[in-house]
């Protein structure tokens, strides 16, 4: 499986990527297969595992799960290398960019550097910006990093060049978990003419409509997560 392949095969086709995100800290053991069987008739690509913080060190118990009950790829979203199991299928390699921590924009990776080395994971190196998204985020509390102002353009597309020109194979432009604003139609779309590389957008998608302007906007890939955690019916808003 090389899961960027197939994210640069779709960009090139203009087919359009959906991530559920869960979080392991939020999610139902039991519920796992009811979950995945409404995963399955909708039009979800991608499952992608992670959070802020995972207090209980559940990551691998959930992958292990899901990865028993779903053919879909599975990729570790990973808040810090805590989160980090061989039984995904691969890793979104995040550098934090908006922020200036080096924590998250260097530090954290030098530790998973010799972790990755021994797993078979695929690692996507990401360029993670985050937005202001209208409410403080876990991210924010847990990297100690201010998102970037929505009215900042430039900054986000100047931030966005930053990590293609540096080697980044996705940018993941994140309004954060439970947003009240989406990324702007207008900073995806800028951002999207301004590299070459796939766009991740995620961050307070809760509609349909939400999602057909983000991909219309220029996004690749949208990951959706808060909205299945509260609501599982949502799945039927995006039935194949």
């Amino acid at each position: 499986m090389n899961i960027y392949q197939n994210i640069l095969q779709a960009k090139k086709k203009g087919k359009k990527l959906l991530a559920v995100l869960i979080d392991p800290e939020k999610i139902d053991l039991e519920n796992i297969p009811s979950f995945f069987e409404k995963v399955h008739q909708s039009i979800a690509t991608y499952i992608f595992v992670g959070g802020s913080t995972d207090k209980d060190n559940q990551i691998e118990i959930v992958v292990s799960k899901i990865k028993k009950v779903t053919y879909l790829p599975v990729l570790l979203f990973p808040g810090d290398v805590s989160q980090i199991t061989n039984t995904a299928d691969g890793i979104l390699f995040l550098s934090l960019l908006s922020g200036r921590n080096p924590e998250y924009l260097i530090e954290q990776q030098i530790k998973a550097a010799p972790i990755l080395k021994n797993t078979n994971l695929e690692i996507l190196p990401t360029g993670y910006i985050l937005v202001d998204g209208g409410k403080e985020t876990a991210t924010q509390k847990v990297s100690n990093t201010k998102p970037i102002p929505q009215e900042n353009k430039d900054l986000i597309i100047n931030t966005a060049l930053a990590g293609e020109f540096s080697g980044k194979k996705l940018i993941y432009l994140e309004a954060g978990s439970g947003a009240t604003k989406v990324v702007n139609q207008k900073i995806i779309r800028e951002v999207s003419e301004s590299i070459s590389i796939p766009i991740i957008v995620g961050g307070g998608i809760r509609s349909k409509q939400q999602l057909v302007n983000a991909f219309k906007a220029g996004a690749d890939l949208v990951v959706i997560g808060t909205v299945f955690e509260n609501d599982e019916n949502f799945f039927n808003q995006l039935k194949k």
